[in-house]
C-alpha cells in the first residue's frame, strides 16, 4: 500500500483497478487538485497492463480509437518526463514480404503519417533477412514503452503528487458512490471502475450487455544477437489485417485471404506477428488471441514453436534464446470501448479490444473530463 499511512475514508475521486485507464484517471484527477484513492486487489499493476509490446501503436487506429490515442500520446510523453521512464518516439516500422502488402500500406499512406519504405532502407532500421522483403513503411507518430517498468513509474509518480494507493484490496461493491472494499467503505465525490474484463464480476449485468468476453494472448521475451537494434516496434502482414486503419481497406481483405489460404495454422492462432526490442536488448515476440468468457489458462506450444519459427525466417540472426513465456488477458466485446454511467457519479471505462496501452490514458481523460464535468487541467500541473 502507498499512501501517507492516514486511513481516509473519502475522497474526491475513488479509482477502482489500477491499470493503465485507473492510472490515466488518477493521473486527470490528480492535475485538476482532487484528492484521489486508487484501490487495487493485487499489490502493483500485474494485468495488461504490463503483459504487452509496450507499442504505442497511435497512427494505425481510427475513429474514436484515434482521438483518443491522439491525445494518449501527449499524456505518455508528459508522464515520461514527469515520472522519468524510459519512452521513444520511435515510430513503427512495417515489414512488407509480398505485393499485396505493399499495396495496404500505399492505400493508407495516402492519408499521410506513414512513409514508404524501400526493402534497403527498412533494413538499415530493422536487421532482417534481405531475401524476404519487397518494402515496407514507417509509421511517424507511434511510440514505445517498457510497460513493467512505466506502470511502476507511473505508480511512484501519482503516488509523490498525493494519491493514495490501496493495493491488495479488493472491491465488493460499488453503489450511490460508496466503494465497499475488503478494508472498508469509502465514500466519494465520483468513482471511475476501471477493471478491465473483471467488470463482470463487479457489475456482471453491464458485462452481460455489452457482451465483454476475455481474449487471452500468448507471448514470450527472448535475448537474440541482432548486427545493429531494432530501432523501432516491428509490425508484419499479419498485422496490417488486424488494425483499423489497414484493416478496413479492400486491398486488406485480399490481403487476409492470402494469408488464411497460406498459412491457415498461424491464422488458427488468430497471430498478430509482431515484435519489440527492450532497453536490455532482449526481444518480445507475439502474439496469439483466443476469445472466450474463461480462456484455458494452458498455453499450447505450438504458438511458441510458431512464433519463434517466424522470427528465425524474418531476422537475420541466430536461433533466439527463450528467457519468458506468459499469458496476457484483455477485455474483448463488440465494440472497441465500454463507457458506461452505471449511475450518477459512477463511470465504467475499458478498452475492450487490445489498444488499452494505445488509448487508455486519453480514454481516461477525456471521457472524465465530459461525465464529470471539469474544466481542462491547467498547463504545469503535475
Amino acid at each position: 500500500m502507498i499512501g501517507d499511512g492516514r486511513a481516509n475514508h473519502s475522497a474526491d475521486l475513488v479509482v477502482v483497478g489500477a491499470g493503465i485507464i485507473g492510472l490515466g484517471a488518477a493521473y486527470a484527477a490528480a492535475r485538476r487538485g482532487q484528492s484521489v484513492i486508487v484501490v487495487d486487489r493485487a499489490d502493483a499493476p500485474v494485468g495488461a497492463t504490463i503483459r504487452n509490446f509496450g507499442h504505442l501503436c497511435i497512427g494505425a487506429q481510427t475513429g474514436d480509437a484515434r482521438r483518443y490515442a491522439d491525445l494518449s500520446r501527449d499524456l505518455w510523453l508528459r508522464l515520461a518526463h514527469d515520472a522519468g521512464f524510459w519512452l521513444r518516439e520511435s515510430g513503427t516500422l512495417v515489414a512488407a514480404r509480398h505485393a499485396d502488402e505493399i499495396a495496404v500500406l500505399e492505400h493508407a499512406a495516402a492519408d499521410g503519417g506513414i512513409r514508404m519504405l524501400e526493402a534497403d532502407e527498412l533494413r538499415r532500421l530493422a536487421p532482417l533477412r534481405a531475401e524476404v522483403l519487397v518494402g515496407g513503411a514507417h509509421i511517424e507518430t507511434d511510440l514505445q514503452t517498457d510497460p513493467r517498468t512505466a506502470a511502476a513509474a507511473i505508480v511512484r509518480h501519482l503516488a509523490a503528487q498525493g494519491v493514495e494507493f490501496r493495493f491488495r484490496t479488493a472491491v465488493t461493491s460499488v453503489a450511490g458512490r460508496r466503494v465497499g472494499t475488503t478494508r472498508g467503505t469509502i465514500t466519494a465525490g465520483a468513482v471511475v471502475v476501471a477493471v478491465n474484463h473483471d467488470v463482470d464480476q463487479l457489475l456482471p449485468e453491464l458485462a452481460d450487455r455489452a457482451g465483454v468476453e476475455r481474449c487471452a494472448l500468448d507471448m514470450m521475451r527472448a535475448a537474440v544477437t541482432f548486427r545493429h537494434p531494432l530501432t523501432a516496434p516491428l509490425l508484419t502482414g499479419w498485422s496490417l489485417v488486424r488494425y483499423g486503419r489497414f484493416a478496413d481497406s479492400a486491398a486488406a481483405g485480399a490481403l487476409r485471404d492470402r494469408l488464411h489460404s497460406e498459412r491457415p495454422d498461424l491464422a488458427a492462432l488468430d497471430l498478430n506477428q509482431m515484435y519489440t526490442q527492450l532497453p536490455d536488448g532482449t526481444l518480445i515476440i507475439g502474439d496469439s488471441h483466443a476469445t472466450s468468457s474463461a480462456p484455458e489458462p494452458f498455453q499450447p506450444e505450438a504458438a511458441f514453436t510458431a512464433f519463434l519459427a517466424e522470427a528465425e525466417a524474418l531476422f537475420d540472426m541466430p536461433t533466439p534464446r527463450v528467457l519468458e513465456r506468459w499469458q496476457g488477458v484483455y477485455a474483448k466485446a463488440q465494440r472497441d470501448f465500454l463507457i458506461d454511467t452505471v449511475e450518477e457519479g459512477v463511470l465504467v471505462l475499458a478498452a475492450t479490444t487490445g489498444i488499452g496501452m494505445t488509448t487508455g490514458l486519453g480514454l481516461a481523460e477525456e471521457n472524465l473530463t465530459a461525465a464529470f464535468g471539469w474544466a481542462p487541467a491547467m498547463e504545469g500541473t503535475s
